[in-house]
Order: structure tokens, then sequence, then C-alpha cells
């Protein structure tokens, strides 16, 4: 019967006969154990017609959580790896306290092995100091992308300036440790991607719209990082394959003309494709165009094409002075 209860507790409809092969009985089993659950205050629903069966009323809080001890372990890890990550809301102490109550229950055997990974485990990044989103704006906006609903929220830009903006949200992007709602801002009909930490309210509004057709909110939330407007547009021309470039310039940060693409050719052949990208500061590219190891040319800005040739005169420089068996600081 506690079996039973867990399935239907993992949602949805379970037919008689999925259930009863999970538990191994025959369906009359399932209808009495249905009862039983019933005769518990449990409120289990009967789902009558073709693809009918059981499941629980909707907003039923369940009694306390059930977990192997392979779940738990799969809940603390979770918990961990998504507070470095910076993925939680601004209830910082929410991580922590459900660490705390999952590890006080758990067998002291599990407990040990857990101790014994955390001790052994190392991360290549420092923890997410990420400012988080609100909770209830989150949920507000992700109920809103579900059911196409219009959202108003109040958004503070980047210089700091406040603004009450209607939003079609698209879609919720987790991208490098911060939380971003991307959908049509329909004041000025265009599409926009807005930082969930930078809005301070949200909520629902009369009527509904329709999702457009192409790329999914992760795609267009990259895309507009590489076409935001910042001091310098770049435009360069790399011979290579697409990994290649893709490698070192991500859809975050560059974007390859569509243009350019050769119909029906495969993204493995290796030729000429103009990459654009906008940056603030030019003097973090000329590394990695060299660590391209690839034919490039650069159309705009000329400051870049300086910065490159300086770049390749203090290597031509170390390489000489190291010839000579001097050093170089």
């Amino acid at each position: 019967m506690l079996t039973l209860l867990e399935l239907l507790q993992s949602g949805g409809t379970r037919t008689v006969a999925e259930l009863a092969d999970r538990l191994g009985v025959e369906g009359r089993t399932v209808r009495r154990y249905v009862d039983q659950l019933i005769d518990l205050d449990v409120p289990v629903e009967s789902v009558r017609g073709r693809y009918g069966g059981y499941r629980l009323a909707a907003g039923y809080r369940l009694p306390p959580l059930m977990l192997s001890d392979d779940e738990a372990m799969a809940v603390l890890l979770g918990l961990i790896a998504g507070r470095r990550a910076g993925l939680t809301t601004t209830e910082h102490t929410a991580s922590e306290t459900a660490s705390a109550k999952i590890r006080r229950v758990l067998p002291k055997h599990i407990a040990r092995r857990l101790d014994t990974l955390l001790e052994a485990l190392a991360f290549t990044d420092q923890p997410g100091e990420f400012d988080a989103p609100d909770a209830e704006v989150l949920l507000t906006i992700a109920d809103a992308v579900r059911h196409r609903r219009p959202v108003s929220i109040r958004y503070t830009g980047r210089a700091g300036q406040r603004s009450e903006r209607t939003l079609h949200a698209y879609g919720i992007v987790a991208h490098a440790g911060r939380w971003y709602v991307t959908g049509r801002d329909a004041r000025i009909g265009e599409d926009r991607t807005f930082r969930l930490d930078r809005i301070a309210d949200a909520r629902t509004l009369p009527g509904s719209f329709e999702a457009p057709a192409g790329p999914g909110p992760a795609q267009r939330v990259l895309s507009g990082f590489a076409t935001a407007e910042y001091r310098h547009e770049v435009t360069l021309r790399i011979h290579g394959t697409v990994g290649q470039i893709r490698a070192h310039l991500p859809a975050s940060v560059a974007s390859l003309e569509e243009s350019a693409t050769v119909a029906g050719e495969d993204h493995a052949t290796e030729r000429w494709r103009r990459v654009e990208l906008r940056a603030e500061r030019l003097d973090w590219l000329p590394p990695v165009l060299a660590s391209l190891n690839r034919p490039f040319a650069i159309e705009r800005p000329d400051e870049l094409r300086d910065l490159v040739i300086a770049l390749a005169d203090r290597l031509r420089s170390c390489a000489a002075a190291q010839d000579r068996g001097g050093t170089t600081s």
C-alpha cells in the first residue's frame, strides 16, 4: 500500500494495469489498496474513460516524504550543486535548512558515505556569488510561461533605471549561474531577455498570447548575449569548422552569419565563415583568436587589428629572448 502511495505521489494518472504490474499483484488487489488509502483519508481519485485509473487529488499535502537511500543522496547532491552554481532563490537559507533536515534523518552508514564523498569531491570553479531571484517572482513567471499569459514586471536595468513592462514570457533559462526570462516586451514589440534577480515584482495579467515558432528560449537567450549593445562591434572571417570556432567563441559570445551557411553543407566542413560579436572591451580577443590556431581576418574594428599585431610582437619578442638564453617579464 505504501508503494502504491509513492507511485501516485509521483504525479499523473496511473492505470490499474500499470499499478498492478509495478506492484506485482492483480487488479483487484490494487483496488483494495486504494480503498485502504481512502480509509486513511488519502484523497485518491478514480478517473474514468479509456485512459482512466487512479490519481491523487490536486493540492493534497502528503504525509512525511519517504525517500530511499539513493533518493536522499541524489537530493542532497542536487542541493549542493545548485548552491554552488548560484541557482537558488533569494531565500538563501532554504537549501541549507533542507539539507540539514535530510541529513538528520539519514541512516548513519549513508551519512558516512556522503561525508566521504564530499571530502573527496573538488570543484574547478568558485561557489556562485550571484544575486538570486525572488521565489514568488520565479513561480509567477513560470506559471505565465506555461499558460501563455501576459505578466507585468517591475524591472531594474543594468544602469539602475527602473521601469514597468508587460512581458509575453517564452521561457526561463538558467545560464552561467543566473536565471533569465526571455519573451516579447509588449510595449516596444521586440524580444528581450531579463535577469530574474532584477525583477522586483511580477503579476499575471488577463489575456493570452501565442508563442512564436523558431529558436527555443535557451537559444534566444544566447543570441541575445551575442548581439547585446556594447561599445565595439566586431566582424571577423575565420577559416574552420563550426565546431572549431564554437570551441572558442560560443553562441553566447558570437554569432555565425546564417547566410554564410551553404545549403546541405556539413558543419564539419572547413571554410571561411563570417563571425560577428559585440564587446565592451577588446583586450581579451587577441589571445582568443591566437588560441583558435586557424586563419582569420579582421574586418572591423581597426583597433582590434592593432591589438593583435601588438600581441604578435610581444610573443615574437619572448621567443627571441628565449633563443638568446635570456628571460623576459
